[in-house]
């Protein structure tokens, strides 16, 4: 057979991989659970029967049943979980901030400064490792190094909500959801600068040729991935400004990147450029204000306030929001506090 297969990356962070396949024109009729098994490697018939059951896998755009047969010239595309790896994740006693629960997915609210899996230099202490003590039945994200129940990622100091997956189902439900752009996530973030109006911003976002640890924007597909962030203006506060960011992409470190790339970094993003001052008067007193900032808020200033998405079991539109967390708000509060005070002494 000389069928056509295409995996493609995911935008999710490869948390899960689309496969697109042109049936050959020798093709004999035959059922597409059993076409797929042998077309896809560790695709089970029960990892092919979820993916048709969630309507993850169609053929020439159209879902369909694990009974069709694949016909000559078909082009099937298929989301799944990627498959798993042999990856040990140690369970630890960690308390969770779980903010919903029921039999198949909770959303988790992840505080600053904790590690969401597994990695270099954070083997331990991570959401992952408090998820397998917690929940010893949840199933690992395939090809995820053993992350159960993850079907995205937010960056070590970011705060907010995350959405695990208990079931095999669930995650394979919420993986097409994410592949489709239709999860609704809102972030609320502190920028440099006045910015004088609302906006989209996009690009092509990938690792930087210098600093692997660096996302850049690039003007071709060569070098990254499609990426678009929408921001809304909430709070002008001088210097900075107050933002709402929705996500259509997901991609490593998008807001960050993309706010820098329009001159915008957020508030002591390090990664970023954005922990030394960027705007403002040269005076000793505003630099020292800053510098308690800074204190206060020992982070990039990002919080993944809202999550929205269809329940895969009962099709309900589901939303959760969390307010910002108290290095977030006190920071906030003391800005606040300054502009008015700069506006009365004038």
């Amino acid at each position: 057979m000389n069928d056509e297969l295409t995996p493609q990356e995911s935008e999710e962070q490869d948390l899960f991989e689309h496969f697109r396949i042109v049936v050959d024109k020798g093709q004999s009729l035959l059922r597409i659970d059993k076409f797929l098994m042998h077309r896809i490697e560790n695709a089970s018939r029960n990892r092919i029967k979820n993916a048709i059951d969630a309507e993850n896998v169609l053929v020439n755009d159209q879902a369909i049943k694990a009974s069709y047969k694949v016909k000559p010239l078909d082009v099937i595309s298929v989301v799944f979980p990627h498959p798993p790896r042999d990856t040990e994740v140690y369970p630890e006693n960690i308390p969770l901030d779980i903010i919903y629960e029921d039999n198949d997915l909770l959303i988790v609210n992840k505080e600053p400064g904790m590690v969401v899996h597994p990695g270099y230099n954070n083997y331990t202490g991570t959401l992952v490792n408090a998820l397998t003590y917690h929940f010893r039945s949840l199933p690992e994200l395939p090809g995820n190094d053993g992350r159960p129940g993850l079907v995205h990622r937010i960056d070590k100091d970011t705060s907010g909500l995350l959405l695990i997956a208990k079931n095999e189902i669930t995650m394979t439900h919420l993986a097409k959801q994410f592949f489709d752009h239709s999860i609704h996530r809102k972030y609320i973030a502190m920028v440099w600068g006045d910015l004088a109006e609302d906006g989209t911003v996009t690009g092509y976002i990938g690792r930087s040729l210098k600093d692997r640890r660096v996302m850049d924007m690039y003007d071709s597909e060569e070098n990254g991935k499609w990426s678009v962030t929408h921001y809304k203006v909430l709070e002008r506060l001088g210097y900075i400004t107050v933002i709402e960011c929705q996500l259509e992409t997901g991609r490593t470190h998008q807001i960050r990147a993309h706010m820098k790339s329009i001159g915008h970094p957020l508030f002591n993003d390090a990664t970023y450029g954005g922990d030394r001052i960027l705007k403002g008067t040269v005076f000793s007193k505003y630099k020292q204000f800053v510098d308690n900032c800074f204190a206060l808020l020992p982070r990039q200033a990002l919080h993944a306030q809202s999550i929205g998405f269809v329940h895969p079991r009962n099709k309900e539109n589901m939303l959760f929001e969390k307010p910002i967390p108290d290095d977030f708000r006190l920071c906030l509060e003391k800005w606040r506090s300054y502009v008015q005070y700069d506006r009365e002494s004038k």
